[in-house]
């Protein structure tokens, strides 16, 4: 059994290593930047965008730190050395935007699942950390919508929310709104607004007229 420990707390720390890309190769004249991999040396195309967006800076700051700690909690779900695997599957299909007609947009969708799916499995990862950029995921009961909405929010400038309920979900980007916090977004399907001041929420989606929603406990 101790081996066994042993040889996972090694694969822990090789991978948060892998994933910080500051080990072996780090530069101590390189200005340090705390993405997930060192954009000094950036060759994928998505990487050397994370690193010229100030948006998706803040989005792959705060994912390393979900992921960080989703790895130390025993409870999560997935298991820890899963988390592990599936960051690495995670990491190759974000490199995949390179190919899209429009990398951010698929880049900031592809964080935006991944903080949901990190803070839904791991109660580690949703602690009260007065550095997150995350909160969530919250449940929400829409009038005229038979299952209930999932919300993870991206604190960032400007903010993202990612919104799933049945078998469909849609990332929106917050946009300028004199009351409240809007966020807008479109799929193939057409245009989503999700809207929120205090305790209305208001959320519509292609082929419905605005939907009243309410909070309610998760988990």
């Amino acid at each position: 059994m101790k081996t066994i420990m042993a040889l996972f707390s090694c694969l822990l720390a090789a991978s948060v290593c892998a994933a910080t890309s500051t080990c072996a190769n780090a530069s101590p004249a390189s200005p340090i930047i705390h993405t997930s991999f060192d954009c000094a040396t950036a060759r994928a195309s998505v990487e050397k965008l994370i690193c010229r967006d100030p948006q998706l800076t803040q989005m792959d700051i705060e994912l390393t730190r979900l992921y960080r700690l989703a790895l130390t909690d025993d409870h999560s779900v997935p298991r820890p050395d899963k988390v592990m695997i599936d960051q690495q599957f995670w990491v190759d299909a974000r490199n995949q935007c390179a190919s899209e007609t429009a990398p951010k947009t698929c880049a900031i969708r592809s964080y935006a699942e991944r903080a949901h799916q990190l803070r839904q499995g791991s109660a580690i990862a949703r602690t009260k950390d007065p550095d997150r950029l995350t909160e969530g995921p919250l449940a929400f009961r829409c009038a005229g919508l038979n299952a209930l909405i999932t919300a993870t929010f991206f604190n960032t400038q400007p903010g993202v929310v990612y919104l799933k309920w049945a078998n469909a979900s849609i990332t929106l980007n917050q946009v300028q709104n004199d009351s409240g916090t809007q966020y807008t977004g479109k799929d193939s399907q057409g245009n989503y607004s999700f809207w929120q001041d205090g305790n209305v929420v208001l959320f519509q989606k292609p082929g419905s007229g605005e939907m009243s929603c309410t909070a309610e406990p998760i988990g």
